[in-house]
C-alpha cells in the first residue's frame, strides 16, 4: 500500500515537472515571435514590476540595516568595523538581495498571476480564446514571462542599493564615514559576484512567472480552486527559488 502511494506521487510529480518544462520552453520560444502583444507586456510590467517597488524597497532597507547592526556588534570587539560595508555588500549582492526580493515578489506576483489566469480558466475565458484561434501561450504566458524577466533583475538592483543605503545609515551612527564604508566593497566583491547577483534574479523571475502561469492554467473547481491554486503557486515558486539559489551558487563556485 505504501509503495503504491509513493509510486503514484512520483508519477504525478514527474508528470507535472514535464508539463511545466514543456510550457516554459514553449513560452520562451515565443518571446521573439509575432504578434508580440506589446500592450499586454507593458500592462504586465507595470503590474508585476512597478507594483512591487515598495515591498522591495522596504525589504532592502530593513535587511541592510539589521545586517549592518549585527556585523558591527560582531566586529567591534576586534576593531574591524571598517569591514561592515563590504560584508553587507557581498552578502546582499550575492545572496540575500536576489533571494529576498524574489521571495517577496513571489508572494505578491505569483499569487496574482495564478489568481488571474485561474479565474479566466474557471469562467471559461481561456476556452473562448482557444475557440477564436488565439495562441494561449503567446497571449497569456509569454507577456508575463517577459515582464518578469525584465522586472526581477531591476527590482533586485533596487533592493541591493537600498540595502547598502540602510546599512550605511546604521554604520554612520557608529562613527563609520562614507569613504570607509565604500572602500570595503573592493576588498570583498569581485566582478563575478555582480554577475551572480544578476543571473539569480533572472532565473528566479522566470520561475515565478512560469509557476504562476502553469498552476493558473491548470486551475479548476470554481472560486475555491482559484484560492488553492494561488497558495500552491506561492509555495512552489518559493521552494524552487531556494533550491535554484543553491545550485546556481554551486555552479558559480566552479568558475571561481
Amino acid at each position: 500500500m505504501g509503495i503504491a502511494i509513493i509510486d503514484r506521487l512520483l508519477i504525478r510529480f514527474f508528470a507535472d515537472l514535464q508539463n511545466f518544462c514543456t510550457l516554459s520552453c514553449r513560452a520562451a520560444a515565443r518571446i521573439f515571435r509575432k504578434p508580440g502583444y506589446y500592450r499586454d507586456f507593458a500592462i504586465q510590467f507595470d503590474k508585476l514590476g512597478f507594483g512591487s517597488l515598495f515591498i522591495c524597497f522596504l525589504t532592502g532597507l530593513f535587511t541592510g540595516m539589521v545586517m549592518a547592526l549585527q556585523f558591527i556588534i560582531q566586529l567591534k570587539p576586534f576593531a574591524a568595523t571598517s569591514y561592515v560595508g563590504g560584508m553587507v555588500a557581498v552578502t546582499m549582492i550575492k545572496e540575500l538581495g536576489p533571494v529576498l526580493a524574489s521571495l517577496m515578489v513571489a508572494g505578491r506576483v505569483g499569487s496574482a498571476i495564478t489568481a488571474e489566469l485561474g479565474t479566466m480558466m474557471v469562467t471559461e475565458q481561456v476556452d473562448a480564446m482557444r475557440v477564436e484561434g488565439t495562441d494561449i501561450i503567446q497571449r497569456l504566458v509569454t507577456p508575463r514571462l517577459k515582464a518578469m524577466l525584465l522586472a526581477m533583475p531591476l527590482l533586485t538592483i533596487l533592493t541591493d542599493v537600498v540595502s547598502l543605503l540602510g546599512g550605511y545609515i546604521i554604520a554612520a551612527g557608529y562613527g563609520i564615514n562614507p569613504t570607509m564604508y565604500l572602500s570595503a566593497f573592493t576588498q570583498f566583491i569581485v566582478p563575478l559576484d555582480y554577475l551572480e547577483g544578476l543571473v539569480k534574479p533572472l532565473v528566479f523571475g522566470g520561475l515565478i512567472a512560469m509557476t504562476g502561469c502553469y498552476v493558473g492554467l491548470g486551475t479548476g473547481g470554481g472560486a475555491e480552486g482559484v484560492g488553492s491554486a494561488a497558495k500552491k503557486a506561492v509555495v512552489a515558486s518559493s521552494i524552487m527559488i531556494l533550491m535554484c539559489d543553491f545550485f546556481i551558487a554551486k555552479i558559480i563556485v566552479v568558475f571561481r
